[in-house]
């Protein structure tokens, strides 16, 4: 799972005198390698600004470094991203080639939201319990390289420099309670117990400790020492120290005077609000009404498909199923390693049918690894963390084994197709690789990644796994699951429903186990929009790939229209569906 990356202020270069060149109309070959230097100029600033940005991808120039958090940053970051959306509008598209047409609509498009975002005030709310600023910096320790002696140094800063990052913060949060921007209280109070939870544990038991567990052969006894003991020194005595002080921060001041409504309807410029997120989110203009009766509208059709299994299998209906499902020690895990390994066999038996549905598969090795215990009450059941371009690391699926008697095993098949492959490791993998600028390799577009994570999981059924009928049953769940948020995330943030209402929606329509749908809703409520990308990306994919077939015939090849899908990176959807239209266009001309 990808989040959306914070963008930070950069030192204003304007270089006007290219951008006149661009606008007037240079001679080709010089308006497109001005283009390419405003681009190359646009992302070094991003990586010099969002240090954990450059360090996701294997670039170790920031990892001394966080991003600026404070209050000033932002306005600094206005400044900055006004003055870029200025100068790409400067650039003539005629003298563009497509690709870089895209890329020049892509990035106005982004700068605009990060902009509005910016009016909006969403830099306010930075803490929940999902995707919260108090999880990122722990969370971020695995993405963290360390190999060489410069590395743990680096690391060592970044500790040091911690508690000046979570005082930024809290800042942050108190200007967003002036302003009457707070997520709701009983999800702040989960928050300050994670937060709690991270400062707890001492030295090596502290995931900020943990790096001096392994130290690489190439770095010696005497340096491997010193090292161990500064980092630790500076976990218990400055990393520790400051995220207690946060915990209480968010218990006893913040949490408190959280919203008691869930929707993000009730803040100040809540329909504003949502609009923004739904936009962000999924890149569709698609009303928030339109989406909900999309959601019901799929949900009762992928339910109909769930009746005829439950039919196979001998029950009487779908209630039936459902009622011996929940009741079926065989379809729930007995150990945590257990829920890891049978994740690990999905993924091994996908890699060898790749070939069938694809003309190029992405050699970064991917892992399948348990998430950190202080995460398990609010983690996803499953989430996926990009690797680096050049293989270093590899993407990482992180599966939530806690409370592991209440998993089912029959999901996990579909999870592990769009965690993995052909799925998010797939995608982001081959996207990291393209001849494409570095902004378009790194594209977080949620509707299209999620989207895309879910057609996987239909991929799986074309190659003709799923063949245990409670695993496509889980497969069904799993898209049932994808078209309740639809209905769901509308429900709390544009119809104003309750959390009981939203639960009591889940339980007429479960797709997963009780402890997930608790999680889940947890997570919509806290993170407006997101959860709509998955469904409007999927659909998005298969009518353009239905109506590539019809529009071809006998000339459309599956291996090209995946082609077509994935080597322009994620781009929003409306991008997309031009992109295949002309792919079509040619196709046919040829």
């Amino acid at each position: 799972m990808k989040h959306i990356r914070r963008l930070a202020p950069m030192a204003l270069t304007c270089l006007l005198a290219s951008s006149s060149a661009l606008a007037a109309g240079a001679n080709s070959d010089e308006a497109l390698r001005q283009f390419d230097e405003l681009l190359n100029e646009q992302w070094q600033y991003q990586l010099r600004e969002t240090p954990d940005l450059a360090t996701t991808i294997g670039d170790t120039r920031y990892n001394d470094r966080w991003s600026d958090y404070s209050l000033q940053h932002v306005q600094e970051t206005r400044t900055a991203v006004t003055d870029f959306l200025k100068r790409f509008r400067a650039v003539n598209p005629l003298l563009l080639d497509d690709q870089r047409k895209i890329s020049r609509a892509m990035m106005i498009d982004r700068l605009k939201m990060r902009l509005k975002g910016i009016l909006l005030k969403t830099y306010e709310m930075p803490v929940d319990q999902v995707e919260g600023i108090q999880l990122f910096f722990p969370g971020f320790v695995s993405s963290i390289p360390f190999e060489t002696t410069k590395n743990y140094e680096d690391y060592l800063a970044r500790l040091h420099a911690l508690p000046a990052a979570l005082t930024q913060i809290t800042a942050v949060l108190r200007q967003g309670e002036k302003d009457g921007l707070m997520p709701p209280r009983y999800l702040l109070e989960k928050s300050a117990e994670q937060t709690r939870q991270i400062a707890e544990p001492t030295g090596e038991n502290n995931v900020f400790g943990q790096p001096v567990l392994h130290f690489p052969g190439t770095i010696s006894v005497a340096e491997r020492a010193r090292l161990h003991d500064a980092i630790l020194q500076a976990v218990d005595k400055e990393v520790r120290p400051a995220y207690a002080q946060f915990a209480q921060f968010l218990k006893t001041e913040y949490a408190p005077k959280g919203r008691s409504q869930e929707g993000i309807w009730a803040l100040p410029n809540g329909t504003a609000l949502y609009r923004y997120d739904v936009r962000l989110q999924t890149t569709s203009r698609m009303a928030p009404m339109q989406i909900h009766q999309l959601g019901l509208e799929q949900v009762a059709r992928i339910e109909r498909e769930m009746t005829e299994i439950a039919h196979k299998l001998g029950f009487a209906d779908l209630a039936a199923l459902r009622a011996s499902v929940d009741h079926d020690p065989k379809l729930y895990a007995h150990s945590r390693d257990e829920i890891v390994e049978k994740y690990r066999g999905y993924i091994a038996q996908m890699w060898p049918q790749l070939p069938r549905l694809f003309n190029h598969i992405p050699k970064t090795k991917l892992e399948v690894r348990p998430v950190e215990q202080y995460r398990e009450a609010d983690a996803a059941g499953a989430e996926y963390h990009q690797g680096t371009p050049d293989g270093a690391r590899p993407g990482i699926v992180f599966v939530n084994t806690g409370d592991y008697a209440k998993r089912d095993l029959y999901t996990i098949e579909d999870t592990a197709y769009h965690e993995g492959v052909p799925g998010h490791h797939f995608q982001i993998s081959t996207a990291q690789i393209l001849p494409l600028p570095p902004f378009r390799q790194q594209g977080d577009y949620n509707a299209y990644i999620e989207g895309w994570a879910l057609y996987a999981e239909g991929l799986g059924k074309e190659l003709g796994f799923y063949q245990n009928a409670y695993n496509d049953y889980g497969r069904l769940n799993g898209e049932l699951l994808r078209a309740d948020r639809l209905v769901l995330d509308t429900g709390v943030h544009d119809k104003h429903w309750t959390r009981a209402q939203m639960i009591a929606f889940f339980h007429a329509h479960p797709p997963t186990n009780e402890p997930d749908m608790q999680a889940e809703t947890d997570r919509y409520i806290a993170w407006p929009g997101q959860a709509l990308g998955y469904m409007l990306g999927q659909q998005t994919i298969l009518k353009l790939r239905a109506h590539a077939q019809k529009e071809l015939g006998a000339k459309f090849d599956i291996r090209a229209f995946h082609d077509i899908v994935l080597s322009g990176g994620a781009m929003p959807l409306d991008m997309l569906s031009t992109r295949v239209e002309e792919w079509i266009k040619k196709t046919k001309a040829g």
